[in-house]
C-alpha cells in the first residue's frame, strides 16, 4: 500500500483550489493521502475557498473528507511538527511527494534543505532518497532567487511544474483552468486520470 500512497503538502501560496482538487481526485482514485499543511495555507484556503480548517489534524481530516464527500480511510493528516510521521523517514516515506501550491518561501527552505517543519523534511527525505518530489510553484513574476532556487532542485531531481494552465482545450470555467494544472500533476505522478484533454487526442485541440 506504501507503494500507492502520495504525501501531498500545501503551503500558504495563492493556489488553494488546485492542492484541494488534487486531494479530491487522489482520495477518489483509491489512492492513500498522507496530508500536510502549514498555517499559511489554513488561511489562504479560508481566503479563497471559504474553508475553515480546525487546528487538530483529526479535526482537518474529518473536515476535509465531509466537504470532498470522500472516506476518512483515505486520508491522514500530520501536523507541521510530528516528526513521528512516516514522510519524515526514508525508512517510510511514500514514493510520491507534491507541494500542491508550492510558495517561494517553501521553495527556498526545500532548497537549501532547513526542515524546520515537517513539510520541508518530507522534501528533504525525497530528494535525499532520490524518489519523485512535484513542486506546484505558484508565483509571479519569478525574482532571480526564485529561479536559482527552481534551478537548485532540478538538477537534484525535483519536477518544479508552475501552475500555469494552457488554453488549448478552450476552457469555460474557472474549474476546467484547476483541472487542466491537476492534470499535469497527475501525469508526474503517475496517476491514472480523465480530467483534461490531451494534445493531438481525443478530437484535441
Amino acid at each position: 500500500m506504501r507503494e500507492k500512497t502520495i504525501a501531498l503538502a500545501w503551503t500558504g501560496a495563492s493556489g488553494a483550489p488546485y492542492g484541494l482538487r488534487l486531494l479530491q481526485v487522489l482520495l477518489a482514485a483509491g489512492r492513500p493521502v498522507q496530508l500536510m499543511l502549514s498555517d499559511a495555507a489554513r488561511a489562504v484556503l479560508e481566503l479563497e475557498m471559504d474553508l475553515t480548517l480546525p487546528a487538530e489534524p483529526d479535526a482537518i481530516r474529518e473536515t476535509l473528507t465531509g466537504y470532498l464527500d470522500a472516506e476518512p480511510a483515505g486520508l491522514r493528516v500530520f501536523g507541521r511538527q510530528e516528526w513521528t510521521a512516516p514522510v519524515a523517514s526514508g525508512s517510510a516515506a511514500p514514493p510520491t511527494l507534491i507541494v500542491c501550491p508550492c510558495s517561494t518561501g517553501s521553495l527556498a527552505a526545500i532548497a537549501h534543505g532547513t526542515s524546520d517543519n515537517l513539510i520541508e523534511r518530507a522534501a528533504d527525505v525525497a530528494l535525499k532518497e532520490r524518489r519523485r518530489l512535484i513542486l506546484v510553484v505558484r508565483e509571479t513574476p519569478l525574482s532571480e532567487v526564485h529561479l536559482e532556487n527552481m534551478l537548485r532542485l532540478a538538477r537534484m531531481g525535483a519536477t518544479l511544474l508552475p501552475a500555469s494552465p494552457g488554453f488549448y482545450h478552450r476552457p469555460e470555467s474557472v474549474d476546467d483552468l484547476v483541472d487542466f494544472v491537476v492534470a499535469r500533476v497527475l501525469d508526474h505522478a503517475g496517476v491514472e486520470h480523465d480530467l483534461a484533454l490531451r494534445w493531438g487526442l481525443e478530437g484535441c485541440p
